[in-house]
């Protein structure tokens, strides 16, 4: 059973930056799309970055130039580095595995909602401040 562990979430100001972590544990073949996910209070759960087993990534438009998604080169760890934070960046953020191959998610794994066929770590919560 997959693993999720997710660190670095903290308390920043606006234009701060973090770097967020993510440990997996019996992932198997790294042939599926991880990525980070976020939910505000009152607002649905988004597909924040994702890279799929070929190395392609895929950012949601509000942090693309802002938020870099990187794995090493086990596969087995996942950072996203945030720069630039705004005030509604701020929220749960979560680590997720696609239990589904990352071909069939298009490139970058764009096409992933996490409705579905997704496992999820707890979550580490970023919140930023003036």
């Amino acid at each position: 059973q997959v693993q999720l562990m997710e660190s670095g979430g903290d308390s920043v100001q606006t234009g701060g930056s973090l770097r967020l972590s993510c440990a997996a544990t019996n992932l198997g073949t790294p042939k599926y799309c991880m990525g980070w996910f976020r939910q505000a209070p009152g607002k649905e759960r988004e597909r924040v970055a994702s890279i799929a087993a070929d190395g392609a990534t895929d950012y949601h438009g509000s942090v693309r130039g802002r938020f870099t998604v990187s794995q090493d080169n086990t596969k087995t760890k996942l950072d996203l580095q945030l720069n630039n934070l705004r005030l509604d960046d701020a929220g749960m953020y979560y680590c997720a595995v696609s239990r589904l191959p990352s071909i069939i998610l298009g490139r970058g794994c764009r096409n992933w909602s996490g409705r579905e066929h997704t496992t999820w770590g707890q979550g580490t919560q970023v919140t930023i401040s003036t």
